[in-house]
């Protein structure tokens, strides 16, 4: 009989966020969970990675030099190749109005930092239908 996996399948997700603990933070719990972590600091670097290889989910930060998160969420949703790619917003920016912008924008899910790990792997499970 096979052995069953609590694990989700896998995927690769793109984190973009200019904290380098949350990186690695992020890295660390969805690597433990069988997701390919790749990483950028800003949401310029982020695009970029986004061009060379593609993601399964992007989780991006609202804060960053250079671009907003929500311009970058914008032009991923403006990008054919990448319009439907899950975006989740995980930012320290808890207003309502952030929220509410982020998800006018196209966002999938809006979490607020600090942030739980089992919260955010649920969403991520949701919404790659691994739940």
């Amino acid at each position: 009989m096979p052995e069953r996996s609590s694990k989700p399948t896998g995927g690769r997700i793109l984190v973009v966020d200019d904290e380098p603990h949350i990186r690695r933070v992020l890295s660390a719990v969805l690597g433990q969970k069988g997701y390919e972590v790749k990483t950028a600091s800003d949401g310029l670097a982020g695009l970029d990675e986004l061009a060379v290889e593609d993601a399964d989910l992007v989780i991006l930060d609202l804060m960053m030099p250079g671009a907003s998160g929500l311009e970058i969420l914008s032009k991923i949703r403006s990008d054919p190749e990448h319009s439907e790619t899950p975006v989740i917003i995980l930012t320290a920016k808890g207003q309502d109005t952030d929220r509410d912008a982020a998800l006018a924008g196209g966002a999938n899910d809006f979490l607020t930092k600090p942030f739980s790990p089992k919260k955010l792997i649920a969403r991520i499970e949701e919404i790659l239908g691994e739940a």
